[in-house]
C-alpha cells in the first residue's frame, strides 16, 4: 500500500527528503512528487504549497494518480493552547475548518464544509481519527523523547509534549492574540494550520484515511511571524521524528 505524506513548506519537506530512499520523480502542475521507500514504508512525498486548495488539489492527485490509501500531513502549526508551547507536537484527533459557514449578524456562524444549514443540512462538524488508527499511533510513539527547545523558544528545558487534539484548518495565518483566544474558545482547538481539514474532506470522500502531525512553530500571537521564522526548522524536525514512528504502524 502506497502512503502519501504531503508537507506546506520547503522546511517540512527538507527534514523528510534527507531520510527517502528514492526511486523515482514525477512532475505534475509543477510540483514534484518523489516515490521511495521512507521508514520502512512504500511512500509519495510531495510539498503542496500553503493553503486550503493546495492541500485538496494534491490530496486528488495522490489518490486518483498514485492509488494512496492512507495521506499522512507532517508539518508545523500555530499553537492555541495556553498549556502548550513552541516545539510541542499536536497530533490531530480531529480536524475542523473554522473558516468555512455562513455570515449572520456580521458573524461567521462555522459549519461543516460542504454543507449549509438551509442546504444539505448534517450534524458533523469536523473530521475525527479513527479510534484504531489513534490506538496503534499511540503505543507507537510511547518511550518517545523528543530533545528539549531553547529556552528562548519558550522550551524551559522540558522534552517537548506530544498531544492528541483539534486541530483547526483556514485560509488565514493567524498573527493575532484575540484571534487566537477567540479560536481555542470556540472550538477547543489545539492548534491552528491551513491545510488538514481540506485534506481531511478530499480524503472521506475517497474513502482514505488521513493523519495530521504538527509541531507548534508559534503561538499564532502577536510575535507568531517572528518565532516562525526563528524556529520552525527546529520543530520541522520534531514531526520527521514523530513520522518515523508513526509511519511503520499505519
Amino acid at each position: 500500500m502506497t502512503i502519501a505524506i504531503q508537507c506546506a513548506i520547503p522546511q517540512e519537506l527538507a527534514a523528510l527528503r534527507v531520510e527517502l530512499d528514492h526511486r523515482e520523480t514525477v512532475e505534475i502542475a509543477h510540483l514534484r512528487f518523489d516515490h521511495g521507500q521512507l521508514f520502512g514504508r512504500d511512500v509519495v512525498l510531495v510539498g503542496t504549497g500553503i493553503g486550503k486548495v493546495n492541500a485538496a488539489m494534491v490530496a486528488t492527485l495522490l489518490i486518483d494518480r498514485f492509488g494512496a490509501r492512507q495521506i499522512v500531513f507532517s508539518g508545523v502549526a500555530g499553537g492555541l493552547d495556553p498549556a502548550l508551547a513552541i516545539g510541542d507536537v499536536v497530533i490531530a484527533e480531529r480536524l475542523v475548518q473554522h473558516d468555512f459557514g455562513w455570515f449572520d449578524d456580521d458573524r461567521l456562524r462555522p459549519y461543516q464544509a460542504g454543507h449549509l444549514p438551509f442546504f444539505q443540512p448534517t450534524e458533523a462538524f469536523g473530521y475525527d481519527l479513527r479510534p484504531e488508527t489513534r490506538a496503534r499511533i499511540e503505543a507507537a510513539l510511547a518511550g518517545l523523547e523528543l530533545a528539549p527547545m531553547t529556552a528562548a523558544a519558550g522550551g524551559e528545558g522540558r522534552p517537548p509534549k506530544v498531544v492528541f487534539g483539534t486541530v483547526l484548518t483556514g485560509d488565514q495565518y493567524v498573527n493575532c492574540e484575540a484571534t487566537r483566544a477567540r479560536l481555542h474558545g470556540a472550538h477547543g482547538g489545539h492548534a491552528v494550520e491551513m491545510e488538514g481539514a481540506a485534506l481531511a474532506q478530499v480524503a472521506e470522500m475517497h474513502g482514505v484515511e488521513c493523519v495530521v502531525i504538527r509541531a507548534l512553530s508559534d503561538l499564532a500571537g502577536r510575535e507568531s511571524r517572528f518565532d516562525f521564522t526563528a524556529f520552525v526548522d527546529a520543530v520541522s524536525g520534531s514531526s520527521a521524528k514523530i513520522l518515523a514512528r508513526v509511519l511503520p504502524v499505519l
